[in-house]
């Protein structure tokens, strides 16, 4: 009953999202403004989210060394890559992760807990890091532009990643679980429920790394927001990196949760409205916003390729020949 319903409630939202653009946007126009765009500027949007790959997937390699599993920084790559691509199909970064879950558990039988409580956690840690961007952004735009609708937005995420920190971390919160535990065992959820659970409160003794691996998310993410600026500047959205750095973090947030397919209608619903508040017309706005989603395409098809090559080769079975096994040791 659940998968009707939630298929239902995405036609619904996607359906609202592209009336909406109906409404606002001259079809024809924002097809001329596509087709003169600058490509230079997409290249530049492009090499900017490759190049945050091989940060977040270092990131990832802490956090699963911690848990004592232990995996090369190329294939870890490979597997981000990959996840773009699966989020071309899935919902939105929420495909992805089950994507990296599901490759990263295959690789290292037995230890599906702690990777996909590494893989949770790193979300959590990431979207704590956008939430502390989108507010330097507000400091930034405050009485520069009119975007304090979208306070509420960030203030909604603010409060749910307190509750989320709180309730992994906590003690108090650990023993009020387990009252849950015959009801969840009821409704079959509370073996991978507990697996996820014990996988991110196992971290509470590496605040350390929990702290660098938050800044590093900072880091990254300041500069992918610098993809959406260059996407806006391609097609001719004449504004500074400094809204963006108020749209951009609250896009990342957005498209965490899985409204419609890989955020489809509801990024370039996002776009027009934001930029709209700029001063931006519809047409440009919606303009920005698809070539975003072009450059997050691109981003998926050496995912595409590899995965293609892997099918042929068979080569996802076994590491290359000379290289190190991966190495996995069970922790409590």
């Amino acid at each position: 009953m659940r998968r009707p319903l939630r298929l239902v409630a995405t036609l619904v939202v996607t359906g609202l999202c592209v009336g909406y653009l109906l409404w606002k946007i001259d079809v024809s126009k924002t097809a001329h403004i596509l087709g003169n765009a600058h490509l230079g500027w997409f290249f530049l949007a492009l090499a900017i989210m490759a190049g945050s790959v091989v940060p977040m997937a270092w990131r990832w390699q802490q956090l699963l060394a911690a848990r004592g599993i232990h995996d090369r920084l190329p294939w870890l790559t490979r597997a981000y890559f990959t996840a773009y691509t699966a989020g071309q199909v899935l919902p939105t970064s929420i495909g992805g992760d089950a994507m990296r879950i599901f490759e990263a558990t295959r690789r290292h039988p037995g230890s599906g807990g702690p990777v996909a409580g590494s893989v949770v956690l790193e979300r959590a840690l990431g979207g704590a890091a956008t939430l502390s961007l989108a507010a330097v952004g507000f400091a930034l735009a405050l009485g520069r532009y009119d975007v304090g609708a979208y306070l509420w937005v960030e203030g909604g995420f603010v409060v749910a990643t307190i509750v989320f920190a709180v309730a992994v971390f906590s003690r108090r919160a650990r023993t009020l679980f387990a009252r849950f535990v015959p009801l969840l065992r009821r409704l079959r959820v509370e073996r991978p429920l507990r697996a996820v659970y014990e996988g991110m409160h196992a971290y509470r003794s590496h605040a350390a790394l929990l702290g660098w691996v938050f800044v590093l998310t900072l880091v990254v993410q300041g500069v992918r927001v610098l993809a959406i600026w260059a996407a806006g500047r391609g097609v001719g959205v004449d504004l500074s990196p400094r809204p963006y750095y108020v749209m951009g973090p609250l896009l990342f947030l957005v498209l965490l949760v899985p409204f419609t397919i890989n955020g489809i209608a509801v990024r370039e619903s996002f776009f027009v409205s934001f930029l709209g508040g700029l001063g931006v017309d519809a047409d440009r706005a919606f303009a920005t916003g698809f070539l975003f989603f072009a450059v997050t395409v691109a981003l998926s098809l050496p995912g595409a390729v590899v995965l293609g090559w892997e099918a042929v080769r068979g080569s996802h079975k076994t590491p290359p020949a000379g290289a190190p096994q991966p190495t996995t040791r069970a922790q409590s």
